[in-house]
């Protein structure tokens, strides 16, 4: 049951809808296919799509619209109004956000995006940090300012954390980081006294490496009719329609498994959007169908790429094919290949690491965006300050920039407070999987079994439903029934650890 108050809203947000997928179809081919010449008119076109929606979302008239549907929530029947009520809230939130924004800072943003994006390119490719500091340095000016309008009461970065991350403070943060920063360097003190297995100098083409993922894409649902993949700098991947999924990877030729855990990655994040409530929901197009947040987001992917496709079921279970697909078996048996997909050794691409050093990774870029929207530190500082924090939190140095504070995008877009949502999703991730495995039994005997979609159900049923009626630790607390914390990912931690060490 609705009322004409709030059918006329949904209206209007769907035209909103429309603008912004129109603005992700561009970020999709500047990713993926636009030539680099492309990148000012690119930078234009965002920017008018950018002023077009703030100005939809913003106006006198949907301000009307939003205090009418409000208003009209009394006519709903008993039971009935409470997740339109949540509806309104979440818009009303958003509409006091936007509302604040200059318009010309909203321009501004929109072309230093594209411009950044095209320099960090460049850059990255010729590891020339100085190529890319006066882009880095306008969006940081510019998140600085958009920080300083919306004037939440926030420190900057919180603030502008929030539309990935809503309700994340500095000081939660440090309650969930502090047990992850006293046991990770303990973990790391035992990998590096570990025997890395020596798999160096094998090879798997980029035909062999495609044609893998496409089986595990396969294997878990890959519709072309609705999904298609690519391949860009930095896997991501994104929802166009609500019959468009695109996800993208990227095939290194002297790191043979790195594509197949991208793609199992990013379908991950893509099996979430496709769960979320859809055109046959009465939510499509409202903030409660919308993503929970980055970090649960990124759980769904991890638990795809870590707690499936790393584990050493998987592993047994896939050998052969992977042994078909490279001629050869250079990692020996199941346990084998269980070993290289899990390396030890510390490495300075975060989306390269191991699960053990992934989130020291998280803390380092943590650290450097708080200095630098909080804490005075220059951009021009930025590279020697990576490289010694690099030092301190893995014990390694980079070769270069492009291997150091250059080998991440979300800089380029002035994506500043996404970073701990990565490792909040490996907290999320580990505490559904205890959840999971209580209900359903261990995940690893379902992967054995090659019943994945086992697995993929009672996620369709617990998890991807809740979209943004709860924030992320509330879905956990709804979920596990118990409020999230670091333990459950330790604990996974240090029997995977032991496992792999013990089958060296």
């Amino acid at each position: 049951m609705t009322t004409a108050a709030l059918d006329a809203l949904g209206s209007y947000l769907r035209g909103n809808q429309l603008l912004s997928s129109i603005s992700s179809c561009l970020h999709w081919d500047q990713n993926t296919t636009m030539p680099a010449a492309g990148a000012h008119w690119r930078g234009e076109q965002l920017a008018l799509l950018a002023q077009q929606l703030h100005t939809r979302q913003t106006s006198s008239h949907y301000e009307q619209m939003l205090a009418d549907a409000a208003a009209s929530l009394s006519q709903l029947a008993d039971g009935c109004g409470a997740l339109w009520a949540r509806n309104i809230l979440l818009l009303r939130q958003d509409f006091e956000r936007q509302r604040r924004l200059d318009p010309q800072l909203v321009d501004a943003l929109a072309a230093a995006q594209a411009r950044g994006y095209s320099l960090w390119q460049e850059a990255r490719r010729t590891s020339t940090f100085s190529l890319f500091a006066p882009a880095l340095k306008a969006l940081v000016q510019l998140r600085l300012e958009q920080a300083r309008q919306l004037d939440e009461a926030r420190a900057p970065w919180e603030t502008l954390a929030q539309p990935f991350e809503p309700d994340i403070c500095h000081q939660r943060l440090a309650k969930l980081f502090a047990p992850l920063r006293q046991r990770l360097p303990q973990l790391l003190d035992k990998l590096c006294s570990a025997t890395q297995p020596a798999t160096d100098g094998w090879r798997l083409s980029r035909t062999a490496q495609g044609s893998l993922c496409r089986q595990w894409l396969n294997h878990l649902g890959f519709d072309g009719s609705r999904c298609a993949i690519s391949r860009s700098p930095h896997p991501f991947s994104t929802a166009l329609g609500p019959r468009d999924y695109r996800i993208t990877s990227r095939f290194l030729d002297d790191q043979p498994l790195s594509a197949f855990l991208a793609t199992a990655h990013e379908w991950g994040h893509s099996l979430y959007d496709q769960g979320l409530p859809g055109e046959q929901s009465p939510w499509y197009g409202w903030p409660t169908a919308d993503a929970t947040s980055m970090a649960v987001h990124e759980s769904q992917a991890l638990f795809w790429e870590n707690r499936v496709v790393r584990d050493r079921s998987f592993c047994h279970a896939w050998a052969p094919r992977f042994a078909h697909a490279a001629g050869v078996a250079p990692w020996g048996d199941g346990d084998g290949l269980w070993r290289a997909m899990n390396p030890l050794t510390p490495g300075v691409i975060r989306t390269e690491a191991n699960e053990f050093t992934y989130c020291l990774h998280v803390l380092l870029r943590y650290e450097l965006e708080v200095a630098l929207l909080e804490g005075g530190l220059p951009v021009e500082a930025l590279p020697e300050r990576w490289n010694q924090l690099m030092k301190q939190y893995l014990g390694i140095t980079p070769a270069n920039d492009a291997e150091g504070c250059l080998q991440d995008v979300h800089w380029s877009e002035g994506l500043f407070g996404y970073f701990p949502s990565y490792a909040l999703g490996h907290l999320v991730s580990a505490q559904l999987s205890e959840t999971m495995e209580a209900a359903i039994g261990p995940i690893g005997q379902h992967v054995a079994a090659g019943q994945e979609a086992q697995l993929l159900a009672w996620l369709r049923e617990h998890v991807h439903p809740l979209g943004r009626t709860v924030n992320a630790e509330g879905l956990v607390m709804k979920v596990s029934k118990r409020p999230l914390t670091t333990q459950p990912f330790l604990d996974y931690l240090e029997t995977k650890l032991s496992r792999l060490l013990a089958s060296a």
